[in-house]
């Protein structure tokens, strides 16, 4: 039987507190309250289309500004994931995947191989949806690939609406992940590098 890919975590700061579970093989289940409306519909549709199960409880100081509280979600998801697979033994390591979303498309490229970079190419007409500045989310992005040690490239092919660019980040950012976090039973519980360590 294999074994489960499941992680917990609190993670206090004098800015934010947040505690947080996720299960890298669950059913696309999110329970998520960070006080920020559109974050936590991002995170919802970032559990649901990787079918990663996901609870984030988050209380942040969001009355001076949203940055700490989305930032420090991102490492806190990041580390949670890093925990969750141990030492990535059997896993598929590189996923990528390109998502439509009405007029927008997106293209997210991840290795999970302890090597943390990202690259992150998008650009928008405007930057708010409501009171949310979505430049915010190259700061998660950044959080999660730092804590996680992930490469991570995301690049906006087009769009224009920012609430579309956003959700289709997450959508494709998850499904990305999904693919790089697969077990592949050819690798019969190997690393996935020829070094032998990742």
């Amino acid at each position: 039987m294999a074994e489960e890919r499941i992680a917990s975590l609190e993670r206090n700061t004098k800015e934010t507190r947040i505690a947080a579970e996720l299960n890298v093989d669950g059913k696309g289940r999110a329970d998520i309250a960070t006080g920020i409306p559109f974050f936590d519909h991002m995170l919802t549709l970032f559990a649901g289309h990787g079918l990663f199960d996901l609870t984030v409880k988050a209380d942040g100081d969001i009355e001076v500004d949203y940055h700490h509280t989305v930032e420090d979600v991102g490492i806190v998801l990041g580390e949670l994931f890093k925990k969750a697979l141990g030492d990535k033994s059997g896993i598929t390591r590189y996923g990528f995947f390109i998502l439509p979303m009405d007029e927008c498309l997106t293209r997210v490229a991840i290795d999970l191989g302890n090597r943390p970079y990202l690259a992150y190419k998008v650009s928008a007409p405007t930057s708010y949806v409501r009171d949310f500045n979505i430049i915010l989310i190259k700061e998660f992005c950044r959080g999660f690939s730092n804590s996680l040690g992930a490469n991570l490239h995301i690049e906006l092919e087009y769009g224009e609406e920012p609430h579309h660019i956003v959700e289709s980040i997450f959508k494709c950012m998850a499904r990305a992940i999904d693919a790089a976090s697969r077990i592949d039973p050819r690798m019969e519980g190997r690393l996935p590098s020829t070094k032998g360590m990742l």
